[in-house]
């Protein structure tokens, strides 16, 4: 079967990232200029969307939260599937250091922001903030500042970026559902049993996924499950062998159409739907001031100690090893540029905070923490070369 190869997707990703961070500082620039009364009234404007059964009326920022970034963890999921069946992930030695480090990279940044929120005044629901890693942005980072870095390097960051967003599904599913609605929920489990089915014809019409995908977000959306869940279920469901003329598969079918769409256009736009942080009469005050600090010093700090700290780890007790042909300074500049959030931050932001000022705080921290990350990240990569 022919497979899309890892490294192709690594130059798609290098090349994408730099998009949401231009969206993002456009989007700064609007909320901190004389049009910040229309860029925020924009984001709030309710948009009712009746289709049969189907009836919901959300903002503009909710509509691209729980509607566009779906079709990203479609993406997220897909990847995920083709890698564990047919690239990286399916081989154990390759899998368990970054895996390990992924581990590592989510628990110590938790474990870091519930250190300063844990107390009076905190605010302990942002925990799932900086767990996560925005794939492109941190693939562009590396790619700039080490481009004659190994690929091993560029297999471990994006192996590892893949299983911490796939830990962040989970921790999203599991932390940010509330109020089930099992009819819905029910329902949404039949669609994709259906798809499951329709996964064993051959050459089955893609109008048929299409639909069934938007049935389950559909229904997730019905049933108070987060749409990204739907998003990496219905992506589980999609055939890895090949089902298409030519010998392509139906999984990477998907992957090829859509990557462009969510790289370029997705992620730019929730960017600027999600980074617009006023910083006019910002205050962070005794509710904002502990998310703020916890958020930015655990991406900066929690991040390449998780990630670098399981990795020498493991390589010291021989479960896993060093990524071939790497140092250490460049392993802990990998390490370092997992603290770039970004994009999944702000997600995780805005669901584990509505207020106003904890909002702010979170997402500003979310882009100072990032940014310190990239620069430092870039540094040690540079400094970690091999001198012979």
């Amino acid at each position: 079967m022919p497979g899309r190869p890892t490294l192709e997707f690594l130059k798609t990703e290098s090349s994408a990232g730099l998009a949401p961070l231009a969206a993002a500082a456009i989007a700064m620039a609007l909320a901190n200029s004389p049009l910040a009364g229309g860029y925020f009234a924009f984001l709030a404007q309710p948009v009712p969307v009746r289709l049969g059964g189907f009836a919901h009326t959300l903002s503009v920022e909710s509509w691209v939260r729980d509607g566009l970034m779906a079709v990203f963890f479609l993406i997220v999921g897909l990847e995920l599937k083709f890698e564990v069946l047919r690239g990286e992930l399916s081989s154990p030695r390759r899998l368990a250091t970054p895996l390990l480090a992924a581990v590592g990279g989510m628990a110590v940044p938790a474990l870091i922001y519930l250190a300063f929120n844990l107390g009076p005044g905190g605010a302990s629901a942002g925990w799932p903030i900086p767990t996560a890693t925005d794939i492109a942005f941190a693939l562009a980072v590396l790619a700039v500042a080490a481009p004659g870095a190994p690929p091993s390097l560029r297999l471990f960051l994006l192996t590892l970026a893949i299983a911490d967003d796939f830990g962040a599904v989970a921790i999203i599913g599991v932390v940010f559902t509330h109020a089930l609605r099992w009819a819905s929920l029910a329902e949404a489990g039949a669609v994709l049993a259906l798809l499951s089915a329709l996964s064993r014809v051959k050459r089955a019409p893609l109008l048929l996924y299409a639909a069934g995908f938007l049935g389950v977000w559909g229904l997730c959306l019905d049933s108070g499950v987060s749409t990204a869940v739907a998003g990496v279920a219905c992506a589980l469901t999609v055939p890895v062998g090949a089902r298409r003329p030519g010998g392509e598969s139906m999984l990477t079918l998907f992957m090829d159409a859509l990557h462009p769409w969510v790289a370029f256009g997705i992620l730019p736009i929730f960017a600027f739907t999600a980074a617009g942080v006023r910083l006019q009469g910002l205050n962070l005050g005794p509710a904002a001031a502990p998310i703020g600090l916890g958020v930015a010093a655990a991406l900066v700090i929690g991040k390449p100690v998780g990630v670098f700290g399981v990795t020498a780890l493991a390589a010291l007790t021989r479960v896993g090893r060093r990524p071939t042909g790497s140092t250490w300074p460049q392993v802990l500049g990998i390490a370092t540029l997992a603290g770039i959030g970004f994009t999944m931050s702000f997600f995780m932001a805005s669901l584990a905070f509505s207020g106003d000022a904890e909002g702010r705080a979170a997402r500003l921290a979310v882009i100072g923490g990032s940014l310190i990350s990239a620069a430092i990240g870039s540094v040690l990569l540079r400094l970690g070369r091999p001198t012979h």
